[in-house]
């Protein structure tokens, strides 16, 4: 199998996961598998959201992509199904209060499912230790004979009960739905008329939820041959994939076209699938094929509730699907999906169709009959569990000898896209007032030919740029970073029309806006778009300057994804998010060649300035941004940090014209690197902490501003010494983040390997981060924190911070670049 980005430039590196639909947090379908047909695609977070493929050539068929799966048949639904009331109690019943008699239940209060601590979520408010839980449900019909499945989500500790009789006890947290195959003996304790569903949850500690479900395994559907898959091409904008299915060979193309220097087309919501055919034995042959998008595109779990609708505008079809409930920016948290808005299957008129329908009807008809199923009766307002519901669309591709192409469009409109402060705020493509997703699909039809030219020639010129910047692995590593970098974002219209852009912290919490996110990630953005850089910014500069935030230093967050309304982190990072503000409001300035973007911010910058000059420089026991080490006291890093802050408000100054205030903030930081290099020196490195513990390191990061900014504050031979020191610590699978422990980070390693000054040595430290990448048996979205000596994931994956990896790229670039000029003297920059 090969990957790269053309046949004349294959490479071998097999991506941990394919990104296929990449736009926003919520809009994000993945392949966690080498081959396509191997599993179902998956939302970056792993929940299933299903594309199907199926080619079909002369009337056989053949799996392309997906697999099929049973649904699931409702016994007693889950409260995402359908809402239900139940009795519970917060304080510990009497023994029997699982039976399906016990008296004292009718002085247990009722509520709605779920029970939850997560106040942006419907259901009823849980925050004690315990919750019990009794519900009633009466079965009419026939009871299954088939296989039960349980339906479980619980945070922590949860059992639960059929009619007294214990189902299922089960420890820790799962985060969402989760399947729980039943004995039979379980289904002997299912009654004709009322049962009892019975829950005890724990919740020592953090998140609380409890919802439970008692579904049918129905009969899986027969599977069909597979196509086989001959390859894989992986480039920055674009997966496709190979296949041969009988006397026809395929192509699969995956197309995102995150342009960043194209703002309208980076910030539609639509990707385009392309298919393309062509006889392998010089005969014609009859092809068609079949994608269906299942309804979970639009939802949260696959049992939420939906409803189809059907539309068109000028030469295009499609079939449109979202909740029942639209509950717009209805819940906060990390491991969710969007339940509000519309998913979108769209077709060119003429040589395809749309229709929507249970899955394995649509894949029946086709199968048989090369043509959608009938249109059934109208969808109920009710609608149908998202499981059961799918979207479909038939390509013909005719008689096939010569290349033949067909293409589709999968988006998502979203009417609004985060709460800023209480104000619900647009995505930027749909800032316009008159601006609908018909136009969009239209403007995305019509720009087809061109977005397919420009994505090709800017997949093949950052290849080119990575490669001479770094190296083959390291462009490997930028063009497998690309996509997932920009998808963790949000491109919003603010209050007053202003750009922003805003980070979802991926599995790290959930938070929007993060400082110590935007830090790492900005190198990408500073790299093609500086606009997008500012924007990065705008949302932690608005909320100091609007009195929200009252501190002086950078707030850590601004909420919880979606919902900006304030920082939810639970401890602040002083020094850690005022040297982060300040190193980049400086990088900005630079790319831009001109100060303006500092002037708007000034007593705002100054402000967190005086901070670090106050407290800075030996930082009292904290968190940095890699938290998940623990609190430190005296890091030498983030003193470090410091220390590029107040350099970088020195020359912000030199650039505003204010020379008075530029030296002394410059000579401070110069000081504070001499005694930096003095209170920090263990033999030949610099320790973790100025306590100098024996044998104690860590990666010195921060220190690549001084190289990218020309700032000049430490002696050269400074990094130079670490980056010797770090070649004798290496593993298999990185540099390790500090002394501490062998995991690291791996956008931390290309900002350290970035202050080599040799070739070798860059590429010698991105080599393990390359293997990391190869053989990680984590088969998810790129995780930035992984083990050393195994390439384990430890935590996090799908984050935005692998946009740091484009340091090198933007080291070279800025290099080239002439600093801004220095504006009028003046004694103060207004």
């Amino acid at each position: 199998m090969s990957l790269g980005i053309s046949s004349s430039q294959a490479q071998t590196l097999r991506p941990p996961a394919y990104p296929l639909i990449t736009h926003d947090p919520y809009f994000s379908v993945w392949s966690l598998q080498d081959t396509l047909s191997a599993g179902p695609t998956r939302h970056w977070t792993g929940e299933a959201q299903p594309l199907e493929g199926v080619v079909r050539v002369d009337g056989r068929s053949y799996q392309l992509l997906g697999q099929s799966a049973a649904p699931l048949r409702a016994l007693i639904p889950v409260a995402a199904e359908t809402p239900y009331s139940a009795r519970y109690t917060f304080g510990a019943p009497a023994a029997g209060w699982e039976q399906p008699v016990f008296g004292p239940a009718a002085s247990w209060q009722t509520g709605l499912a779920p029970f939850t601590n997560n106040p942006s979520q419907a259901g009823t408010q849980w925050t004690s230790r315990d919750v019990w839980v009794r519900r009633s449900v009466k079965l009419s019909g026939p009871l299954p004979t088939s296989k039960l499945v349980l339906l479980l989500l619980h945070d922590d500790d949860a059992e639960v009960y059929l009619n007294g009789v214990l189902l299922l006890k089960q420890t820790g947290a799962n985060g969402s739905y989760q399947r729980f195959a039943l004995p039979d003996a379980a289904r002997a304790a299912l009654r004709p008329g009322d049962n009892l569903l019975a829950m005890h949850c724990a919740n020592p500690q953090g998140g609380a939820h409890l919802d439970a479900g008692l579904y049918e395994a129905t009969p899986a559907p027969a599977p069909l041959p597979v196509a086989s898959q001959t390859g894989i091409t992986l480039t920055a904008t674009q997966t496709t994939y190979a296949f041969e299915a009988g006397p026809v060979r395929l192509t699969a193309q995956f197309l995102s076209p995150l342009l960043l220097n194209d703002l309208e087309t980076l910030a539609r919501p639509i990707s385009y699938l392309t298919f393309r055919a062509q006889s392998t034995d010089g005969k014609p042959h009859q092809v068609q094929v079949q994608l269906t998008a299942s309804s979970s595109l639009a939802t949260n779990t696959p049992y939420q509730r939906v409803t189809t609708q059907a539309g068109g505008a000028g030469a295009l079809a499609w079939q449109a699907v979202g909740t029942t409930t639209q509950a717009v920016l209805g819940q906060a948290g990390d491991n969710a999906r969007i339940d509000w808005g519309q998913a979108y299957l769209t077709v060119p008129r003429g040589s395809a169709r749309v229709g929507a329908g249970t899955p394995q009807v649509l894949q029946t008809a086709f199968t048989e009959t090369g043509a959608l199923p009938a249109a059934g009766a109208a969808p109920s307002a009710a609608g149908t569990p998202a499981q059961n519901t799918a979207l479909a669309a038939v390509l013909e591709l005719g008689p096939v000898n010569q290349p033949t192409e067909r293409h589709l469009l999968l988006a998502y409109d979203a009417p609004y896209a985060v709460q800023y402060f209480g104000q619900n705020l647009r995505p930027w493509w749909r800032r316009a007032p008159a601006m609908t997703m018909a136009k969009a699909l239209q403007a995305a039809e019509a720009d087809y030919p061109r977005v397919r030219q420009q994505c090709a020639a800017f997949d093949k010129k950052l290849y080119a740029d990575a490669q001479a910047a770094g190296g083959r692995e390291y462009a490997d590593l930028c063009q497998l970073a690309y996509r997932q970098a920009v998808a963790a974002h949000a491109i919003v219209a603010g209050p007053k029309g202003e750009l922003l852009l805003l980070s979802k912290e991926n599995f790290s919490g959930g938070f929007i806006g993060t400082v110590d996110v935007t830090y790492p990630s900005a190198p990408l953005f500073l790299l093609y778009n500086n606009e997008l850089a500012k924007g990065l910014l705008r949302g932690i500069f608005d909320y100091s300057e609007s009195g929200r935030w009252q501190k002086d230093f950078p707030a850590h967050d601004l909420g919880v994804y979606p919902l900006a309304n304030g920082q939810k982190y639970g401890e602040d990072m002083p020094v850690e998010e005022a040297g982060n503000m300040l190193i980049l409001t400086a990088a900005v300035v630079k790319r831009d060649g001109k100060p303006d973007f500092a002037r708007q911010h000034w007593p705002t910058l100054t402000k967190w300035v005086e901070f670090l000059k106050r407290d800075g420089f030996d930082p009292t026991n904290q968190l940095c941004t890699d938290d998940f080490a623990g609190h430190l006291a005296r890091n030498a890093n983030l003193s470090v940090k410091a220390i590029m802050g107040i350099a970088c408000y020195g020359q912000l100054a030199q650039q505003l014209g204010d020379q008075q205030t530029a030296t002394e903030y410059t000579t401070l930081a110069r000081n504070l690197a001499q005694r930096w290099q003095h209170m920090a020196q263990d033999g030949n490195h610099y320790a973790l902490t100025f306590d100098k513990t024996p044998g104690s390191w860590s990666q010195k990061y921060n220190l690549v501003w001084d190289k990218l900014l020309e700032l000049n504050i430490f002696p050269r031979n400074v990094a130079q010494q670490e980056l010797a020191y770090y070649l004798t610590r290496q593993q298999r699978y990185g540099l390790p983040l500090d002394s501490r422990k062998t995991y690291t980070k791996s956008d931390w390693i290309m900002w350290t390997a970035t202050l080599a000054e040799r070739d070798a040595d860059f590429q010698a430290l991105v080599h393990p981060l390359w293997l990391y990448a190869n053989e990680t048996p984590s088969r998810v979205p790129l995780g930035d924190w992984h083990e050393t000596t195994d390439a384990r994931q430890v935590g996090f994956q799908a984050r935005s911070v692998v946009g740091g990896y484009f340091i090198k790229m933007l080291q070279k670039q800025l290099a080239a670049s002439p600093q801004p000029a220095p504006e009028g003297r003046s004694t103060q920059p207004k």
